[in-house]
């Protein structure tokens, strides 16, 4: 006979609310939780401080703006000294190097957009997220003396009030926040994020820096061409000043798990958020466990299915962004844990993507363009996305970059010719004015990571019969709602495989290519890239879905 203690630990009464562990520490409560009240307001008035923060000025914003200009200036300096005149690779990667150094020198906030540049393989150059892979692990943590101090007024409390276990070394140190393992008084194991002391402080001055000096930068970097500096500084601040505020991210943490829950995905799971040690500076939440994601032969022995893992995680994000305008913005293999029964634990929800519903419904729309390989809806959804202004000749687009042109297999281009059609088609964008909305680049560094972890979580599996899977899925489950939203009803369109070829640049006779296969194909490309011959001239349809 089952106690209600047990009846407790196997079904939580919280999991209707939102995709949690079976073994709470606590049972969430959305109408129960103080700091949850004043959410919208507080997620509102930190939007608007971005644009007060990069507004132009007529003097440089202080101090902090010389000190950047002399570890920038120092770094393009030696870079024209001993870089630039070598080949166009090695120059680039001279300049890349002495920039990771300066981001080093200026410190966490610079140190943070170099590592979410790092994780932007695919958007952004090469040389960049190279080098800036590097500042993953560049942060110290802050003396204990230091977090405490920042527990105990946030909180209101003497620490051994609250926990009567506290490591004092921090398991994970970032720019904005350090975690540390801990035991309430009260008995539960819980994980606590605390604010650097100063980053509030620092990150304002760095932003307003970071705004003068954008715009000089345009055309001046070669490897901040594609980058586009001022769009890229807007994109940060966006991002890191909702970092700021640890009771946004417990927000997201809910919001994801309740998606989560009315999709009925159970294969992945979200730590509860404290429903009462949660501020502006400090975050108390479940500890939850397993194998680090990339430990991916450590997860097969256990029996896993990876296959299924992966499956389930790409199923979830899309779903998130799709359907419900919300996703976890910062997927990477530090923030995922994958538990002995397969379940995955999501952690770190600073860095959440929210859709408007008129950009969720063009976002929509840009996904079932592709599905159906409508170049004209693509482009027209990424002008309403605000990756191109709003008053943006479709056609002459479609025209300029020959998006309706055939395929070309860039694995068949020399390095020169590749480099000649990136150079082409990033000339065209900036002169409409392209730039990356924050919800976009969110998105597609999550599925360039999701992407890269498919060779070895599912190494063998068919991509056309993936994505054909993936299609029924929303088909069958979202269908109704996909139509009535966008116009597109995907239980009567197929999917236009043909369109998924040319967009790996593949022709018709190709019927199967693995993830293994097609991440081979992309090496051959980046070594033919890193041994550069003379170009020839070559159409853009080549590129298009790269």
């Amino acid at each position: 006979m089952q106690t209600s203690n047990e009846t407790f630990y196997l079904y939580p009464t919280d999991k209707i609310f939102g995709a949690f562990s079976n073994e709470p520490p606590w049972l969430i409560d959305p109408q129960q939780i103080e700091w949850l009240g004043s959410i919208d307001a507080i997620r509102a008035a930190s939007k608007e401080e971005v644009p007060l923060l990069l507004k132009k000025r007529r003097l440089p914003p202080g101090l902090r703006v010389m000190t950047t200009a002399y570890h920038l200036g120092k770094a393009l300096a030696a870079w024209k000294i001993f870089d630039q005149r070598h080949s166009g690779e090695r120059s680039r990667s001279g300049l890349a190097r002495r920039l990771r150094i300066a981001f080093e020198t200026l410190g966490p906030t610079y140190i943070k957009l170099g590592q979410i540049i790092s994780s932007g393989e695919g958007i952004f150059p090469v040389e960049l997220v190279s080098q800036f892979k590097l500042l993953r692990d560049q942060v110290r943590p802050e003396p204990f003396s230091s977090v405490r101090a920042t527990i105990e007024s946030e909180l209101g409390m003497e620490l051994e009030e609250l926990f009567c276990e506290f490591d004092q070394n921090a398991m994970a140190a970032a720019s904005i926040a350090q975690v540390h393992r801990a035991k309430l008084c009260s008995g539960e194991h819980v994980v606590v994020k605390v604010q650097r002391s100063t980053i509030d402080r620092v990150v304002r001055e760095d932003l307003a820096a970071m705004s003068w000096f954008a715009p000089a930068l345009v055309g001046r970097i070669p490897v901040t061409s594609l980058a586009n500096p001022p769009a890229l500084v807007e994109l940060f601040a966006g991002t890191i000043v909702e970092e700021l505020d640890f009771r946004l991210e417990a927000a997201n943490m809910l919001d994801i798990a309740r998606i989560l829950a009315d999709t009925n995905q159970t294969a992945l799971v979200v730590p509860r958020p404290h429903p009462r040690y949660v501020t502006r500076k400090v975050l108390v939440m479940e500890e939850l466990t397993g194998y680090p994601w990339d430990n991916v032969a450590e997860i097969q022995e256990a029996g896993v299915d990876t296959s299924a893992v992966i499956r389930a995680a790409m199923i979830a994000f899309m779903e998130g962004a799709m359907i419900y305008g919300v996703f976890h913005g910062d997927l990477h293999g530090g923030n995922l844990l994958v538990q002995p029964d397969g379940v995955v634990a999501l952690l770190d929800y600073g860095m959440t993507g929210r859709l408007s519903e008129p950009k969720r419904l063009a976002f929509l729309k840009l996904l079932m363009g592709g599905t159906i390989n409508d170049v004209r809806i693509q482009v027209a959804a990424l002008r309403d996305l605000g990756a191109l202004p709003p008053d943006t000749d479709i056609e002459e687009v479609i025209t300029e970059l020959d998006l309706d042109g055939p395929p070309v297999d860039p694995t068949t281009l020399t390095p020169d010719e590749l480099t000649a059609q990136v150079k082409e088609i990033t000339k065209a964008l900036l002169g409409y004015g392209a730039k990356m909305p924050k919800e976009l680049m969110l998105f597609i560094k999550n599925m360039l990571f999701l992407d890269s972890s498919m060779p070895k979580y599912a190494p063998d599996v068919d991509i056309f019969a993936e994505i054909t899977n993936l299609a029924a899925y929303f088909a069958t489950k979202h269908g109704e709602k996909i139509a009535s939203d966008v116009g597109i009803d995907p239980r009567k369109v197929p999917v236009d495989l043909e369109g998924v070829r040319g967009s790996l640049g593949l022709d018709s006779s190709v019927q199967q290519i693995t993830y293994k296969e097609l991440h081979e194909r992309r090496d051959v490309i980046r070594r033919r890239m890193q041994n550069r011959q003379r170009p020839k001239k070559h159409g853009l349809a080549g590129l298009r879905g790269k």
